[in-house]
């Protein structure tokens, strides 16, 4: 892969990369930490990681301090968005609404989800859902555009 993709991590993906060192949501955290792939982040989605995190922290194995430095590496790596839209809602899941509107606000990048079938709408503001795998597989053998840096 070359150069910098730019893209929305869902939480879903944050908790299983954490959960489990085997998996495509694991090589994206990857990905993160050594800089190839530039998570979006919004106050709201933030927040959304920090209290999934800790909630399921038992899960993780992990202790506040470390979700919290977790979460300091994220945001140190990341680039942060501001979403103003009122067209709520727009997914099957109204609580995702919020990670759409980042993604829309940051220049219809991907989402990186396990639940792409609750992003089926997103596909008519241009942004598409894809799975960890999938994007590790276009990082991987295609040429970067969309959202590249």
């Amino acid at each position: 892969m070359s150069g910098r993709y730019r893209a929305v991590i869902d939480t879903n993906v944050l908790y299983a990369g954490l959960y489990s060192a085997t998996g495509a949501s694991y090589r994206i955290l990857r990905s993160i930490e050594k800089g190839r792939i530039i998570p979006l982040l919004s106050t709201t989605l933030l927040l959304e990681y920090e209290e999934l995190l800790k909630r399921k922290q038992g899960s993780l194995m992990l202790m506040d301090q470390e979700i919290d430095d977790v979460l300091d590496g994220l945001c140190s790596r990341a680039e942060t968005r501001k979403a103003y839209f009122l067209w709520r809602p727009q997914l099957s899941d109204p609580k995702d609404d919020h990670v759409l509107e980042l993604a829309v606000a940051s220049g219809r990048v991907d989402i990186v989800t396990h639940n792409v079938k609750d992003f089926s709408r997103a596909s008519s503001f241009g942004i598409r859902a894809v799975r960890p795998a999938e994007l590790l597989a276009k990082l991987r053998f295609e040429p970067m555009k969309h959202g590249s840096v």
